[in-house]
C-alpha cells in the first residue's frame, strides 16, 4: 500500500509512514476542565498521542482553552449540527472532527476559511450518513466522503484526514480497503461502537488488526465502553500484535491444567496489575507448571514458572534462581522493575 500523505496535528506528524498513532474520546463532561484534564493525564500517562472532546455547546468551547493549557498531548474538537461550535473552538484546538452527516453545508465554507492552521477530519458514520446517496451503505459513505473531500479541495484546503466508520466489521473494513485505493489521505482507523469487555476487544482486533496488516490506516481508537485508558491499552495491544509498535509488557500465560498446581489467574491479575506502569517493551510469561515453564516460554525476557512447592523465575529459557511459591511474585516484580 502506496504511503499517505503527512498531516501535522499540533506537532504531531501523520501519515506519510510515521508511527500508527493511538488516540482516544474523554468521555467527562467538557465543561468541567478539572475532571477533563484529569482524564487526559491519565490517557497520557497510559500512552496516548491525540485526545478528542465533545463539543456539544458553547459552554464546552469556552471551557476548550483551559483544558488545552494544561495537557501535552494534541486536543481535538468533536463537532455535531452547530457550526458555531466549530468557529468557536477552532483558536484553542489542533484538529476538528466533523461529521457531513450532521453539519449543514451552508456554513462549511465558513469554519474551512477559518481552520486554515488546522487539520479537519472528515468523520464518516453509517449510521449518520447525509441523505440522496444511492448503492449500498458502503457505497453511500464513500460517495459521502468523496463530496465533502471535493468540497474541502474546492476551498483550497488539503489538510485531511478521513474516518469511515460503521459498528460492522465487514462494513468497515471494506470501506476503508476501497477508499485507500483511490486516495493518499491518512486515515484514522476505527468502528464506530465496537461495544464492551471482550466483544469490543474482538471486533476491534480483527477489524483493526486486517486493515493494518494490509498497509491501510495512519491513526487508530478502539472504542470501547468504560474508561477510556482501556481503548489506549488495547490499541497497543492490537499494534503490538501486528508488529507495527510495541510500549509496555506483553503477557503470555498458560491456560492451566491439571499439571497446575496453584491459583494461576488471581496470580497473572497481580503481576499485571503491579506491572501497569512499565513502558519499556518487554514480554512476560508467567506459567502454571514446569511443562508450560522456561522450555515452552523461552523467548520471555523474563518469566515465572510453578511447581507445588517452588517458584521458578527465569529468562529467555534460563532459570536464574528458585524462590518459594509464597515470594514468587514479589520477587518476580521486583526483578522486572530493577531491570
Amino acid at each position: 500500500m502506496a504511503k499517505t500523505r503527512v498531516v501535522s496535528i499540533g506537532g504531531l506528524k501523520l501519515g506519510g509512514g510515521n508511527p500508527i498513532r493511538v488516540q482516544s474520546m474523554c468521555n467527562t463532561s467538557t465543561r468541567d476542565v478539572a475532571a477533563t484534564v484529569a482524564q487526559i493525564k491519565r490517557l497520557e500517562a497510559a500512552g496516548c498521542e491525540l485526545v478528542r472532546v465533545a463539543v456539544p455547546d458553547m459552554e464546552s468551547a469556552r471551557a476548550l482553552a483551559g483544558i488545552k493549557a494544561q495537557i501535552n498531548i494534541p486536543l481535538i474538537a468533536d463537532i455535531h449540527y452547530e457550526p458555531a461550535l466549530a468557529l468557536a473552538s477552532i483558536p484553542y484546538v489542533d484538529k476538528l472532527r466533523l461529521n457531513p452527516g450532521t453539519m449543514p453545508k451552508a456554513k462549511l465554507a465558513e469554519i474551512i476559511a477559518a481552520a486554515r492552521h488546522i487539520p479537519i477530519r472528515v468523520g464518516i458514520n453509517s449510521g449518520s450518513l447525509e441523505r440522496g446517496f444511492l448503492g449500498t451503505r458502503v457505497e453511500q459513505m464513500l460517495a459521502s466522503v468523496e463530496q465533502n473531500i471535493r468540497l474541502l479541495k474546492s476551498k483550497g484546503f488539503s489538510d485531511i484526514v478521513v474516518a469511515l466508520k460503521s459498528s460492522e466489521v465487514n462494513e468497515t473494513i471494506e470501506a476503508y480497503r476501497r477508499f485507500s485505493r483511490k486516495y493518499d489521505y491518512p486515515l484514522h482507523l476505527g468502528l464506530t461502537e465496537a461495544g464492551s469487555g471482550s466483544q469490543g476487544l474482538i471486533k476491534s482486533a480483527i477489524c483493526l488488526g486486517v486493515l493494518l496488516k494490509e498497509g491501510i490506516g495512519d491513526t487508530i481508537r478502539v472504542s470501547l465502553t468504560g474508561d477510556p485508558v482501556n481503548e489506549v491499552k488495547a490499541a497497543y495491544d492490537i499494534l503490538r500484535a501486528v508488529g507495527l509498535r510495541k510500549r509496555g509488557i506483553e503477557f503470555v500465560s498458560c491456560p492451566t491444567c491439571g499439571r497446575t498446581s496453584v491459583d494461576l489467574e488471581p496470580i497473572v491479575n497481580q503481576i499485571k496489575q503491579e506491572l501497569s506502569t512499565v513502558i519499556k517493551p518487554i514480554k512476560v510469561a508467567i506459567m502454571g507448571c514446569e511443562v508450560n515453564g522456561p522450555g515452552e516460554a523461552k523467548e520471555a525476557d523474563f518469566g515465572l514458572a510453578f511447581s507445588k512447592a517452588r517458584g521458578y523465575i527465569f529468562s529467555k529459557g534460563k532459570i536464574l534462581k528458585q524462590v518459594p511459591v509464597e515470594t514468587a511474585v514479589a520477587e518476580f516484580v521486583a526483578l522486572i522493575k530493577g531491570s
